[in-house]
C-alpha cells in the first residue's frame, strides 16, 4: 500500500513538473519573442517597412516583391511573421493583451492596417487563404482595445495614413 501511494505520488509530482517546465518554457519564448521587438534593430526596420509607398497591389509588386527586392522582403516578412507569432500565442493563450501593448502594440496594428490590403492581395496570389491570420487575429484584438480606450484612435490612424512621411 505504500509503495502503490509512492508510485502515484511520484506520478503526480512528474505530471506537475513537466507542466510547470512547458510553461516556463512557453512563457520564456514568449518574452524572447517579444522582445525583440523592443531593440534598436526593430524599430529601425519597422520604421522602414511603414514608410513604404505604394498605390495598390500591383504596384507593391513592382516595387516590392521578393522577386524585385529581396532586402525589403526579408525585412517586410520578418515583421509580419513576428507579428504573426505574437498573435498566435495571445491567440492559444500564452501571452495577454496587456504584454503585447507594452512591447508592440500600437505598431502591430499600425503595421496590418497598412499592410492588410498587400496581405489579402498575397493570398488570393500565392499565399494560402489562411497566410498570417494570427497577425490580422491579435491586430483586431488590439485595435479593438485602443478603440475603447480612445473613441477617436481609428480617426488618428487615419491622419497616420494620409499624413506623407518626413522626408530626411
Amino acid at each position: 500500500m505504500v509503495a502503490a501511494t509512492g508510485v502515484i505520488v511520484a506520478a503526480i509530482f512528474y505530471i506537475l513538473n513537466l507542466r510547470e517546465t512547458t510553461n516556463n518554457r512557453i512563457a520564456t519564448f514568449a518574452n524572447n519573442r517579444l522582445q525583440t521587438t523592443l531593440t534598436e534593430d526593430w524599430i529601425l526596420r519597422s520604421t522602414e517597412i511603414m514608410n513604404m509607398q505604394w498605390s495598390d497591389f500591383d504596384d507593391f509588386k513592382k516595387k516590392y516583391d521578393s522577386s524585385v527586392n529581396p532586402q525589403i522582403y526579408a525585412k517586410r516578412l520578418s515583421l509580419w511573421a513576428s507579428y504573426d507569432s505574437i498573435g498566435r500565442m495571445y491567440r492559444q493563450g500564452t501571452i495577454n493583451l496587456d504584454y503585447i501593448g507594452s512591447a508592440s502594440g500600437l505598431v502591430m496594428v499600425l503595421a496590418w492596417l497598412k499592410f492588410k490590403p498587400i496581405i489579402v492581395g498575397y493570398r488570393g496570389w500565392e499565399y494560402p487563404n489562411d497566410a498570417f491570420s494570427d497577425f490580422e487575429y491579435i491586430a483586431n484584438a488590439y485595435s479593438k482595445r485602443l478603440s475603447d480606450s480612445d473613441p477617436d484612435f481609428m480617426k488618428k490612424v487615419n491622419t497616420f495614413f494620409t499624413t506623407p512621411p518626413v522626408n530626411q
